[in-house]
């Protein structure tokens, strides 16, 4: 998605000077911040297409910074992060980070994470599909239960769709991360657990809706609530 707008929050002024370099040689709009304070307000006023994010900021911290956006926002959120660690991982995901990067990085790898972050912000054409109390409008990227409409990232809403698309199909983990993430996330188990949580969390509010059911060591089944 070239030409779209990316903002860059780090705070080491080589990361953000190589990182506006290699974004505006790929044909990206770049904009910077070098503090959580200022990430926010750098998307408030700028509203990037896609935010890159580091988790150690003075002040808010990434993870701050996510879960502030994600308030207003469905913009992509790629980490791009030194601490690396599977609790961290899940945390950022938890927060509402879309991908996460970590540091040494190939430059060529974090392009094709943004790239991929950005197509899966882009509408799809496609019916509107009912399965039991939801309502999902493929086009407008749209997910209402009872009428009320919920607010799902971008990621958020790609699983959901994968899994209305196959409704009452086993879609293993791996199949799953492939559609979803691409190939290089096969193996990410974590992704799923945290993001089938946040779908269960926003969708199955009424207590007695299940539309995912777990596949012990297999995956995943989207089914329509009893």
């Amino acid at each position: 998605m070239s030409g779209a707008k990316v903002l860059v929050v780090d705070d080491e002024p080589q990361i953000l000077r190589a990182l506006r370099l290699t974004l505006s040689r790929a044909g990206y709009e770049v904009a910077t911040a070098e503090t959580g304070e200022d990430a926010i307000t750098v998307a408030a006023t700028t509203l990037p297409d896609a935010v890159i994010l580091d988790l150690v900021l003075p002040g808010l911290s990434g993870i701050d910074v996510c879960r502030q956006l994600r308030v207003w926002s469905g913009v992509p959120i790629v980490i791009l992060s030194a601490v690396g660690d599977e609790r961290d991982k899940v945390a950022a995901l938890d927060a509402g980070a879309d991908d996460y990067v970590t540091k040494p990085f190939g430059v060529e790898e974090l392009l094709a994470r943004l790239r991929a972050s950005l197509r899966r912000t882009e509408p799809p054409s496609g019916p509107v599909l009912e399965v039991g109390r939801l309502r999902i409008d493929l086009e407008k990227q749209a997910v209402f239960v009872d009428g009320e409409r919920v607010h799902l990232t971008p990621n958020e809403f790609a699983m959901l769709r994968l899994f209305a698309q196959n409704e009452g199909r086993l879609l293993t983990q791996r199949t799953i991360l492939r559609e979803v993430w691409g190939p290089a996330y096969e193996r990410e188990s974590h992704y799923l657990h945290v993001y089938v949580s946040q779908l269960r969390r926003k969708l199955e509010t009424g207590g007695d809706e299940h539309y995912f059911l777990t596949e012990p060591g297999a995956g995943y089944r989207f089914v329509r609530s009893a």
